[in-house]
């Protein structure tokens, strides 16, 4: 189990200067954009706090995992196809694992951080400034 948990951290950080490290900025950037979108669009029609919802709502939770996952899906398929590239060229072996594991870091996780603060960032805002973005 160690040589495992060994293998995937080396795995991980050798990614961060190697060939085709553009996609970790890239990839953040992409779902940094869609997450300020929909958080305009909650802010707009006054939705709560997408992290918080899910949390909270359990009646609500299963329709927003799935408006979530729409909206960041394809930046997931790219970063889970970026990434088996990554390994096959680098490594010669492709980690599913690794991969579903880098895709989530890299695409869900900024997704998931900056959605809700841009619905609370516009709600303070006010309406005028809503409707302008």
């Amino acid at each position: 189990m160690d040589e495992l948990l060994g293998r995937i951290w080396g795995d991980l950080a050798g990614r961060v200067g190697g060939p085709m490290s553009f996609r970790l900025v890239l990839q953040p950037a992409v779902a940094f954009i869609l997450a300020v979108r929909a958080g305009v669009q909650d802010a707009r029609s006054g939705r709560p706090i997408y992290g918080w919802a899910i949390l909270t709502d359990p009646a609500h939770r299963r329709d927003l995992m799935r408006e979530g996952w729409q909206a960041i899906a394809k930046v997931f398929a790219m970063a889970i196809l970026i990434d088996v590239v990554y390994q096959f060229v680098v490594l010669r072996w492709v980690y599913p694992g690794e991969a579903a594991l880098v895709a989530f870091l890299l695409a869900c996780v900024p997704y998931l951080l900056i959605r809700g603060p841009v619905n609370r960032l516009m709600r303070r805002r006010g309406p005028a400034a809503r409707s302008h973005i």
